[in-house]
């Protein structure tokens, strides 16, 4: 007696779709665009020791000269001053650590439901789907309730104001005979570029997510 084989099952092998190939996300984008302009700003700073060199120190003999030094010393120190206000705004916002949630609460509302949410996803909270004029209203206005009615506002215009005070008492008081601006002066404004190479990565990072909502 024969056996007989064991019928075979017909399988059917799905083809795979190609699939298209995946973008980086902007905000990634964003993110690698704004270190690489904070790392370019930075690698233009001054020695720190040259900035504090106590020999180079001496009280102005009048307002007049006084102004100059600060002009002078800021051309000269852009970078080491901008990191300092940086550096005392981190720490005045790590020493309230309400409003630096509410300051990363403000900021990840604009960039997560506005600038690089999807134009195709609109946003739905609790059921309700709310539009992209009614999702920028309400930024607006937690903006404004986060800036002028919290602690948020005047924490971030404290920390400012002795920044810009710092820098001016030691643009006033350190003498700008020894440097060269002339001969730096060109290097000095690259970390300008980087403000306004972050503000424009920005802008033009968001602008398709924007442009596709109006």
């Amino acid at each position: 007696m024969s056996s007989s084989a064991p019928p075979v099952l017909p399988i059917s092998t799905a083809q795979s779709e190609s699939q298209p190939p995946v973008a980086t996300p902007a905000f990634r984008t964003f993110i690698s665009n704004l270190y690489d302009s904070l790392r370019n700003g930075l690698s233009q700073r001054r020695p720190w020791a040259e900035l504090a060199d106590r020999s180079a120190f001496s009280k102005p003999e009048s307002f007049s000269e006084a102004a100059l030094r600060v002009r002078k010393n800021y051309s000269y120190f852009r970078v080491n001053y901008l990191s300092l206000i940086g550096l005392i705004l981190a720490f005045s916002l790590l020493s309230h650590p309400f409003s630096l949630l509410l300051l990363l609460g403000l900021l990840c509302s604009w960039i997560f439901l506005y600038l690089f949410r999807p134009a195709d996803q609109p946003l739905v909270i609790c059921g309700r789907t709310f539009s992209d004029l009614e999702t920028l209203g309400i930024l607006i206005i937690f903006s404004v309730f986060v800036v002028f009615l919290t602690t948020v506002g005047s924490l971030l215009i404290s920390a400012l104001m002795v920044g810009i005070g710092l820098v001016c008492a030691h643009g006033a008081f350190r003498v700008p005979e020894d440097l060269f601006l002339d001969e730096q002066e060109p290097a000095a404004t690259g970390f300008l570029s980087f403000l306004g190479g972050a503000a424009s990565n920005a802008a033009a990072t968001a602008a398709p997510a924007v442009a596709a909502r109006v």
